[in-house]
């Protein structure tokens, strides 16, 4: 595979995931939908990571701090609080025992706030894989 085809395997597959949001917000899994989201920006962000560097395998982490940090993204100090807050998904989507503790937290509203604001991030993504 080239490296343009490892990029568009990312992309895709977020794409898939973006879906699963909306599905999964209708039928009112909030958790698991918020899950989906920072799954969903961090294949985003595990796309442009191939793009920018000289592997096509990034790195096996989940943060998506962490992915955008060397990047030539241009983030405002709401869009880093953000992916901090949305980080908080990735993990109690991943363990049960965790579920608890953000079951309060993850409404219908947050949802819709965390996906108008993950557009915003993947525009940007968009523009610098362009």
């Amino acid at each position: 595979m080239t490296k343009d085809d490892y990029i568009k395997y990312w992309i895709k597959t977020s794409d898939d995931d973006w879906k699963r949001v909306e599905l999964l917000a209708e039928k009112r899994d909030y958790i698991f939908a918020l899950f989906c989201l920072h799954l969903s920006l961090e294949k985003q962000a595990k796309a442009l990571w191939v793009k920018e560097h000289k592997s096509n395998f990034p790195p096996k982490i989940h943060n998506l701090l962490a992915l955008v940090e060397n990047s030539s993204l241009l983030l405002s100090e709401g869009q880093l609080r953000f992916l901090d807050q949305l980080n908080q998904f990735q993990l109690e989507g991943r363990y049960p025992d965790y579920q608890g503790k953000i079951h309060k937290i993850a409404t219908q509203k947050l949802v819709k706030e965390f996906t108008e604001k993950a557009k915003e991030f993947k525009l940007c993504i968009h523009k610098a894989l362009e």
